[in-house]
């Protein structure tokens, strides 16, 4: 019996830890990763450029810009967090930024490790960390 107490306690409070919501600015499911090569990618897994016309924390790609070159997103519960912030585009959206530069995939890129974007145009570039 003197051993049961202790038993349930500690089983009661490891029960109550694995119902704690996971801490959303310790890694948000929508930020970019790192793929073995060392290039950002984002949550499908394929590959996440930068455009030179961009401000710092500004985005310059937008309309058809913004058709072949898709933001990536933010989702509405993500914090910022190390080198990554979040900007607000012209449309009032947020994206994802890494140093300040704006994320983006591009429409050409059909599976995760392409990287058909990379020099388009002279403005576009990998993501490289």
């Amino acid at each position: 019996m003197k051993l049961l107490a202790p038993t349930l306690l500690a089983a009661a409070l490891l029960g109550g830890c694995s119902m704690m919501p996971p801490h959303s600015s310790m890694m948000a499911s929508d930020m970019p990763t790192r793929a073995a090569d060392a290039r950002l990618i984002g949550p499908t897994g394929n590959t996440l450029y930068v455009f030179s016309k961009d401000g710092p924390g500004m985005s310059n790609c937008n309309a058809q810009c913004a058709a072949n070159w898709p933001p990536l997103p933010v989702a509405s519960t993500a914090k910022p967090m190390g080198d990554y912030s979040i900007v607000t585009r012209a449309d009032g959206s947020q994206q994802w930024a890494y140093r300040g530069q704006p994320l983006y995939y591009f429409v050409k890129d059909q599976k995760s490790g392409d990287m058909v974007g990379d020099g388009v145009g002279g403005s576009w570039k990998i993501v490289r960390p």
